[in-house]
């Protein structure tokens, strides 16, 4: 999501500096035209865009940051808990934290086909505007610290379903004898349609999964924390929660690493059903 976002920034003419653990993703950014920093001390700018995979890498990333008057814009899906102290954290240091999620895949954002969940100091939030629409096509201001967060465990919950429900449709149509390929075309428009059948579909029209917008073992980050906070709220989730068990059954059949995609596989594998492919 990171290298999307600052390519994407790249090319709406914004100078990007940018910082990454991993060698290769620095490089990434300096052949997209942006400039890659050794460290992340050695990034000045007065806006901080943060795509991080845990809530431990967000508190290290808190430790090292100074500069008065700075905003950061913090994009990663983790626990509110967790943003609160990170927020607190900054505030201490005269940084103002906005929380601040995403809506897309990695293939997505590739496209700026991102909306941007915003919440926090409304006057901070204003600021960043110009820059969020140079990654993303639609951003929305939504209150309070957190909201964000809880907005993107709403897109998250529904990502999660409709996601199993286009593998279901397909292996159902695939069960009576229709090809794939048809039921997308077909289906694809249709009234029973969603995003995750549109950008997932082509995909499970292929049968391959390696060309991944989320992986399964990073999507278990997200689904954890949906269903603790959905727990925690006393919401019933059913249809959350019968998703759940497809995922980690895909997590257990070798798909770990494989696009999220995948589950209409492990669906594949529990109607019996094998694909004829052509030969070539």
């Amino acid at each position: 999501m990171g290298s999307a976002m600052s390519a994407n920034l790249v090319k709406a003419g914004f100078d990007v500096r940018g910082y990454d653990i991993v060698a290769s993703r620095r490089a990434g950014l300096r052949r997209a035209g942006g400039k890659p920093a050794a460290s992340l001390s050695g990034i000045k700018a007065p806006v901080l865009i943060t795509s991080l995979p845990s809530a431990a890498a967000l508190h290290s990333v808190c430790e090292r940051l100074s500069g008065r008057g700075r905003v950061v814009v913090e994009t990663s899906t983790l626990p509110i808990e967790d943003k609160v102290k990170a927020r607190d954290a900054l505030k201490r240091k005269g940084i103002t934290l906005l929380d601040c999620p995403l809506s897309g895949t990695g293939a997505q954002a590739k496209t700026g086909d991102l909306v941007v969940f915003g919440s926090g100091d409304k006057s901070a939030f204003s600021k960043t505007t110009s820059i969020l629409k140079g990654f993303s096509r639609a951003h929305h201001y939504l209150g309070e610290f957190g909201n964000g967060s809880k907005m993107k465990y709403v897109a998250n919950l529904m990502v999660a379903i409709h996601n199993v429900s286009a593998a279901e449709a397909f292996v159902l149509g695939m069960k009576a004898g229709l090809s794939p390929k048809m039921i997308y075309e077909v289906q694809a428009n249709g009234a029973g349609t969603s995003r995750m059948f549109q950008v997932r579909g082509p995909m499970m029209v292929a049968g391959r999964y390696r060309d991944v917008t989320m992986k399964n073992e990073v999507w278990q980050k997200d689904m954890k924390i949906i269903g603790e906070f959905a727990a925690k709220l006393g919401a019933p989730t059913p249809l959350f929660n019968a998703s759940a068990a497809v995922y980690n059954a895909a997590m257990a059949q070798g798909y770990a690493r494989q696009d999220t995609g995948a589950v209409c596989a492990v669906i594949e594998a529990m109607a019996g059903h094998r694909r004829q492919r052509r030969r070539r």
